[in-house]
């Protein structure tokens, strides 16, 4: 499978492009830069169809409109967190940066269990509450897109509206997934689940 990862924004969080097949590809996560986004594609010569929200910071969607407008691209995300969308406040991009917050004008909410497809694959939603209350991950053959919900040997915030008894029952539904899928996350380096399990303390002590 065919994976880049693009740093964007203020604080430099990690857009994974999925290559789909059909000339076609998803984005996981907008943090900002949306030319730095437009730019990648035309070089590889993709079209992207959808934008899959992890969650509703600021950090993750802060380059979406502008990028659903250039490429008419469908955005996804959790009904928990949709809301985040519209507002700075609730985004926390009134607390990240002084530039202006251009609201997301157009997308779909899911729930745990949908699957989305694109292209040739299929994205299977996870629902793992914790860092906010409408966190996912997203499951394609054998990767997972954490979010901000598992880190290499760490995991996401729970103080800016989120819970640590929802977090840790998210990590206990992670560490019960069936096999070691490569983990790509919302900030820093990718790992895989079974080093998780064994290395990341807040994962061994669920």
């Amino acid at each position: 499978m065919k994976i880049h990862t693009l740093l964007l924004g203020e604080l430099a969080a990690n857009c994974h492009i999925i290559d789909c097949g059909e000339g076609l590809c998803a984005a996981v996560d907008i943090g900002n830069d949306a030319a730095k986004l437009l730019s990648y594609l035309e070089s590889k010569n993709l079209k992207l169809d959808a934008i899959l929200l992890t969650h509703g910071h600021y950090d993750h969607i802060g380059g979406v409109e502008e990028v659903r407008k250039a490429t008419g691209a469908k955005v996804y995300i959790h009904e928990n967190d949709a809301r985040m969308l519209e507002d700075a406040q609730l985004n926390l991009a009134a607390h990240i940066t002084p530039l202006p917050y251009t609201p997301v004008s157009a997308y779909s909410t899911f729930k745990d269990g949908e699957e989305i497809t694109v292209g040739s694959r299929t994205f299977s939603v996870l629902h793992t509450p914790g860092h906010t209350s409408g966190s996912v991950c997203f499951l394609t053959e054998d990767i997972l897109l954490s979010g901000d919900t598992l880190f290499r040997n760490s995991i996401g915030r729970t103080d800016l509206g989120g819970n640590p008894a929802q977090m840790k029952e998210s990590l206990r539904k992670l560490k019960a997934l069936p096999c070691n899928y490569q983990v790509h996350t919302g900030h820093d380096f990718s790992t895989t689940l079974d080093d998780e399990r064994m290395s990341n303390p807040y994962m061994r002590n669920v």
